[in-house]
């Protein structure tokens, strides 16, 4: 199931989806715009996790996994 919704963009914006979709590069503006949405929710979510485990520390026998990845994992900030 999907809902359309409406979203206004900037015209470069637009014309930069427009040449990937012209390229093949992407299949529709829709396509691109779910991935980049979907990419966006886990990056969040990726970083809501890495706060939790820098703010408790880990607990388990994934320890040193646990402590490397929370050591070499950056988040880009906006």
């Amino acid at each position: 199931m999907s809902t359309q919704i409406a979203v206004r963009l900037p015209d470069e914006t637009v014309s930069q989806l427009d040449a990937l979709v012209a390229a093949g590069a992407v299949a529709s503006r829709t396509e691109l715009v779910a991935v980049a949405i979907q990419r966006e929710l886990r990056r969040r979510a990726a970083e809501r996790d890495a706060s939790i485990l820098r703010a408790k520390g880990a607990d388990d026998d994934l320890d040193g996994l646990v402590d490397w990845v929370t050591g070499h994992f950056e988040i880009e900030r906006d």
